[in-house]
């Protein structure tokens, strides 16, 4: 008979201390980082929800492979086969691999982009939208209206809008638009999925005006996992069958490996047009090194091949998948609205929902995250106005389109007793909410500001 709980599809091999704070060395930490999470050190923090990217737990076969690794400057074994399960599971012929996600970013708008030019995405990410704007060009978010309502349930909320694509290239002209990008999963607009169907109609506009078509494949197997459970044609398809389906349809991918890698660190850039991936590598070997290596341990190489490999397990995608949809239906239980339905890998808390009283340019989203931290020493990280408001000549600044605060889960790192825990803070944290506070920005960089800018409560 089928059982109701999902279980953790592993064992615990190892174990690593966390340590409880209290409140007063908790609300200390807060003032000595300026109120910025990021400026936290991870000791203080007793569940770190901030990232999932390079913080899961690696298998024994992980570690095992790291252990055979094959450490030669160039040629390495390992390095060929880095290649070969990229290769197997994307079907791309060039596989370049970087340290992480953002310099295959840095490296691809380096060739491809130029001032002037205009990027469009379903919803572009922080460092992806970062690096076209340092190139000059404009990264244009065209996610389906459904993934800009936090409350909306749809199946597929990370679709593009293929008429505002179409909209777009008129617009601006196909000469200014170097590249059309898709984010799988969809993480800024609460890791939503994109489906086959819309992947395809994306597809035949970029054939219409022979523009290339690239993915941001940070969560590839998440997102396959969707579409076997969403899609109906693709129930019967096994996650590695969806994926291969998925890369087909595009012209090549930026990803960090730190997400459906899981490996601590590791990206790659891949692509079938040979001449853009000269000049790719001719881009690497200058900041990242030898194309056979491209700034990665032959270890690391070994943990990202064992690793994606391993992310596309079924049962370990079932569980993936319903822990996050747990934590979910425990913040909403809580009177906390989340993002609907659930991502494969945070959940999404609605800030702007919970504190109508904190208005966007006291940037609800970092209150709900600092509150958090205060509480019970959970560190999530705010996506919203803070990280992705834009300054207008009067001085002032235009918000976000959303409030968010991502709650992101490690892979194979916490037990449900820890998100039991999580659970419990956001329920505390509602019922304070009338006696939250805004914040305002004391000190920022002109780049990706969210990093390092310091905040004082208002």
């Amino acid at each position: 008979m089928p059982f109701r709980t999902i279980i953790e599809p592993f064992r615990i091999h190892s174990t690593q201390a966390i340590q409880h704070t209290t409140p007063e060395q908790r609300e200390a930490a807060l003032v000595r980082a300026g109120y910025n999470l990021f400026g936290l050190h991870a000791d203080e923090v007793l569940i770190d929800l901030l990232t999932d990217s390079g913080t899961g737990a690696m298998s024994s076969r992980q570690w095992a492979a790291m252990m055979d690794a094959d450490e030669s400057y160039a040629g390495s074994r390992s390095f060929y086969r880095f290649q070969d399960v990229i290769g197997g599971i994307t079907g791309l012929k060039e596989v370049i691999p970087t340290h992480q996600g953002r310099a295959a970013e840095r490296i691809l708008f380096s060739v491809l982009v130029k001032p002037g030019h205009v990027v469009p995405n379903n919803t572009h990410f922080d460092t992806t939208r970062a690096n076209i704007e340092y190139c000059g060009a404009e990264a244009r978010d065209l996610v389906i209206p459904e993934g800009r309502v936090p409350a909306a349930k749809h199946p597929f909320k990370g679709n593009m809008d293929v008429a505002a694509l179409e909209a777009t290239i008129k617009e601006v002209g196909r000469e200014r638009i170097p590249l059309v990008m898709v984010t799988v999963t969809n993480n800024s607009g609460g890791g939503q999925p994109v489906s086959i169907a819309n992947l395809k109609a994306v597809r035949a506009v970029c054939d219409r005006y022979e523009i290339p078509l690239y993915l941001d494949a940070c969560r590839f197997a998440e997102n396959a996992y969707f579409i076997k459970l969403r899609e109906p044609v693709y129930a019967d398809k096994t996650p590695r069958e969806i994926a291969r389906e998925l890369f087909a349809l595009a012209d090549g991918c930026t990803m960090s490996a730190k997400k459906d890698g899981l490996a601590n660190i590791g990206g790659f850039l891949a692509m079938n047009d040979p001449d853009v991936a000269r000049q790719c590598r001719n881009l690497l070997i200058l900041t990242e090194g030898f194309p056979t290596y491209g700034g990665l341990a032959g270890y690391d190489l070994e943990a990202v091949a064992t690793g994606l490999e391993e992310a596309l397990d079924e049962d370990y995608l079932k569980y993936r998948l319903r822990s996050t949809a747990y934590l979910a239906e425990k913040a909403e239980q809580a009177g906390v609205p989340v993002v609907q339905p659930p991502g494969g890998h945070a959940v999404y808390l609605d800030a702007s929902a919970l504190l109508p009283r904190v208005s966007p340019a006291q940037y609800p989203a970092q209150a709900l995250a600092v509150e958090l931290y205060r509480v019970g020493g959970v560190r999530g990280v705010e996506i919203g106005s803070v990280m992705f408001g834009k300054p207008r000549p009067d001085g002032g600044e235009t918000p976000a389109a959303l409030e968010l605060v991502r709650l992101a889960v490690p892979r194979r790192t916490y037990t449900q007793s820890h998100i039991d825990y999580v659970a419990e803070v956001i329920a505390e944290v509602a019922r304070r909410k009338d006696s939250v506070q805004g914040y305002r920005i004391v000190e920022q960089a002109p780049w990706l500001r969210h990093f390092t800018a310091r905040f004082e409560p208002i």
